[in-house]
């Protein structure tokens, strides 16, 4: 073989740019790989989106097991692709649209049912699907609804229907004239009840917006609760180890109460003996303090020891130390 210098290098180059790209084709189609694929792939047909999207959690009994592939319009149904790893899924297990959180977060619920092994290639029929209700998205469709309605035509309508029944029977009128009223009433506050959906549509928009601000927020307060109960458990083993080592210390005060009551009473006596004699202990410290001071003197001087003889060779009768130093 020719080595690769020798070689046209824009074929060298085509070639190198070719294996690139079918490597990246494999990297991100990787899911779908038979051999290290994640998992294996089925569909389901609902009434209904209910606002299910691509990417959204596959859950048994409550644990993930996959993620939703994709949604899309068939027919007078929804087709929904779903990829399932490492779960067991039969061949009458149902499938249904939850509610994840409170802002509308949607996850596809599996309920594996049936003797044998769901076929990947079959379609688990609207029969064997639930969707839920959607009240945001009521909500939405009701404020565009209640928009597109002219509220001034509508109370003209009724009016006329009030004058047409005029001459009818007295709780027939009464009705016709309450609609009137009705109508009327709506007219009136057609304005405010066109801002209140409006605001109503716009929290809706803004709570979905911050979607996953909420979820960091409840996480972190499960987070801060598990703490919270760990420091609880830990100043409960606290409290409870103090009461076990006050009942060791209260019984060890018991069993050895016979010994120390004696050594107690003598102590005390002791004390007593002390205090009575306490203008003679310090008698006492007061002159020891000078026979020590002397006792050093005269021993000062290691082997030697001084002495003071008064008299011995004076006769003057003048009995006084010599001074220091001559």
């Amino acid at each position: 073989m020719k080595p690769i210098r020798e070689r046209n290098p824009i074929w060298v180059g085509v070639a190198g740019l070719a294996i690139m790209l079918v490597i990246g084709l494999l990297v991100y189609f990787a899911d779908d790989l038979p051999l290290i694929g994640g998992g294996t792939t089925y569909t389901a047909e609902f009434t209904e989106a209910a606002g299910l999207v691509s990417g959204n959690d596959v859950t048994v009994a409550g644990v993930r097991v996959g993620n939703v592939t994709g949604v899309s319009l068939d027919g007078d149904h929804v087709k929904v692709s779903f990829r399932v790893d490492n779960a067991w899924i039969g061949n009458t297990s149902t499938a249904s649209i939850e509610i994840k959180t409170l802002l509308g977060e949607k996850y596809l619920a599996l309920d594996p049912l049936g003797p044998s092994t769901q076929d990947p290639g079959q379609t688990i029929p609207v029969s064997r699907t639930i969707s839920p209700y959607d009240v945001t998205s009521a909500f939405n469709d009701l404020s565009t609804t209640v928009g597109q309605i002219d509220t001034s035509q509508l109370a003209n309508g009724f009016e006329a229907v009030a004058s047409a029944f005029g001459t009818s029977a007295p709780d027939i009128r009464g009705a016709l004239d309450g609609l009137s009223s009705l109508s009327e009433t709506i007219s009136s506050r057609d304005n405010q009840l066109a801002q209140l959906l409006s605001n109503s549509q716009k929290i809706t928009q803004q709570v979905a917006n911050d979607n996953t601000q909420f979820q960091s927020l409840l996480t972190d307060g499960n987070l801060l609760l598990a703490e919270l109960q760990q420091r609880k458990d830990a100043i409960n083993a606290l409290l409870s180890s103090s009461v076990q080592l006050g009942q060791q210390i209260s019984g060890l005060v018991q069993d050895n109460n016979a010994t120390l009551a004696p050594t107690l009473a003598e102590l005390d006596q002791v004390t007593n003996v002390l205090q009575q004699n306490q203008n003679n202990l310090n008698q006492a410290l007061a002159l020891i303090g000078p026979y020590y001071r002397l006792l050093g003197n005269t021993l000062g001087n290691g082997r030697w020891m001084d002495a003071y003889l008064c008299g011995l060779v004076s006769t003057n009768g003048s009995c006084m130390p010599p001074k220091v130093g001559g």
